[in-house]
């Protein structure tokens, strides 16, 4: 079983910086692929950033280049079982629930932007950029 629990969403002005966190308590989290999504209100829930295990190698990251291209940047310490998504120059669009998610099947590939994929779900953490 695995537990993901999500932090550091917060009240941000448009530009600022922060830096959302997901700590597993799953002993397969350093071979498990890794994923940020966010739903904002009255939409679909959307892919933002994702990062494979990186059991053969530097772990690999993906973005939803649309929306967080050259800003977000997600990252992992398998030594501390989280995941950070460090978020520069947010945006009001960048409102949202923020979850993580674990991917346990995939081994090798690219990262998987379909929400399906994953098995396991943190609750969310709340940001909220004003302007």
């Amino acid at each position: 079983q695995v537990h993901l629990v999500e932090s550091g969403g917060s009240l941000v002005q448009v530009g600022d910086s922060l830096r959302p966190s997901c700590t597993s308590t799953g002993r397969l989290f350093s071979s498990s692929y890794m994923g940020w999504f966010r739903q904002a209100p009255g939409k679909a829930r959307e892919f933002v950033a994702g990062i494979t295990a990186g059991i053969t190698g530097t772990p690999r990251s993906a973005y939803n280049e649309d929306s967080v291209k050259g800003r977000f940047t997600i990252s992992r310490d398998n030594a501390k079982n989280t995941i950070y998504l460090q978020m520069n120059s947010v945006k009001r669009d960048d409102t949202a629930v923020y979850y993580c998610a674990a991917d346990l099947k995939s081994i090798l590939g690219p990262v998987a932007r379909n929400a399906a994929t994953y098995e396991y779900w943190g609750q969310g953490t709340q940001v909220i950029v004003s302007s």
